[in-house]
């Protein structure tokens, strides 16, 4: 088993390496978590969990596996639990409702030990097949291991355009750099996830968070496979709410708007102010009579801009209200430890 690295400054530096076949006694063997948030998955979990132990079976290391049960309304439970009876590796955390998709997988990463921390999610669209490739990037020295999913003909022509626009969007009034294409699909080693940790905002778009707390980071490209069963829970709605958390976290721009407006605004009245100074020292002062659609034109401009703006600003002070209440991100009902847990206490 490869030796642990060292890091040094931002980076890391591998300072021994040693053969797969290095007997356990000579070093510890790492742990390893693994974070699944699920939701209405009683069809395809069982599938996902043969796929995921026939990946991490083959691997010399010591591996936890935590479940996320974000408030199912169908079998997931039981399916769980029965996961859990047969592998003596498996955590099980219930959720106190739905709390969504960032809040379960926030709750993972926070209950997650080991020395690194993978998650994905249990549908079959972020392979296990890659968790071997992750962990030798992690152990060449990476702390963050990013996926980019390729498109795909499953998804339609209009959610990849409005993916490509959002990234594009983000990135270009953003304070951050987000990978377009990205998924929470992702290693992190133990220094970057305790510094995403320590981010307690309500609103989360982790994706964002990870980009922006920075460490060594590697993107592993990934073509994603077919659901194993069941189709997306990510509707249109819950889409649209990533993407105003995203650029609402990560941005000011939309407050910036309403200078860059008033700006315009100004510009248009001092040209307005010359023409009508113009036409009255040139003795066209007939042509000065206020015309009722020129004045409804600029009531209405100049009122729809107030009303943006205030939307804007009404968005962020709602942000900040929900802060500063310190509401928990998710509410754990109930949490079953691993059996290896158990047998070790």
């Amino acid at each position: 088993m490869p030796r642990i690295c060292v890091i040094l400054g931002e980076k890391s530096e591998i300072l021994v390496s040693s053969p797969l076949s290095e007997p356990a006694h000579l070093c510890e063997v790492p742990l390893v978590g693994i974070v699944v948030p699920v939701y209405n998955e009683e069809e395809a979990l069982p599938a996902f969990h043969r796929l995921l132990c026939e990946q991490i079976d083959a691997l010399s290391y010591r591996f936890r596996i935590y479940y996320v049960n974000d408030g199912s309304t169908d079998a997931t439970a039981e399916r769980l639990k029965e996961i859990q009876q047969a592998d003596r590796r498996v955590c099980t955390l219930e959720l106190s409702r739905n709390f969504g998709h960032q809040a379960a997988l926030s709750a993972g990463l926070d209950a997650a030990e080991g020395e690194y921390v993978i998650s994905l999610d249990g549908d079959g669209q972020h392979p296990p097949a890659l968790i071997p490739e992750m962990l030798r990037l992690a152990e060449a020295g990476y702390e963050v291991v990013l996926t980019q999913r390729a498109d795909t003909e499953d998804e339609s022509g209009f959610k990849r355009w409005t993916s490509a626009q959002f990234y594009r969007l983000i990135n270009r009034i953003g304070d951050t750099r987000v990978l377009p294409g990205g998924a929470d699909f992702r290693l992190l080693a133990r220094p970057a996830l305790e510094a995403l940790r320590g981010m307690r905002e309500y609103h989360r778009f982790l994706r964002g968070m990870v980009s922006w707390i920075g460490f060594r980071t590697v993107i592993l490209p990934y073509q994603p496979p077919q659901r194993l069963a069941g189709k997306s829970k990510y509707t249109m709605k819950k889409m649209l709410r990533l993407a105003r958390d995203a650029i609402f976290s990560f941005s000011l721009v939309p407050l910036y708007i309403g200078l860059s407006m008033g700006g315009l605004m100004l510009f248009l009245a001092l040209v307005e102010m010359v023409y009508v100074l113009s036409l009255w020292f040139s003795g066209q002062r007939a042509q000065l009579e206020p015309g009722w659609s020129s004045l409804m034109f600029v009531i209405l401009v100049v009122s729809g801009i107030l009303m943006i703006l205030l939307g804007f600003i009404g968005i962020y002070i709602g942000y900040i209200f929900q802060e500063v209440k310190r509401r928990p991100v998710y509410i754990i009902r109930k949490a079953i430890p691993a059996r290896e847990d158990t047998a070790e206490a």
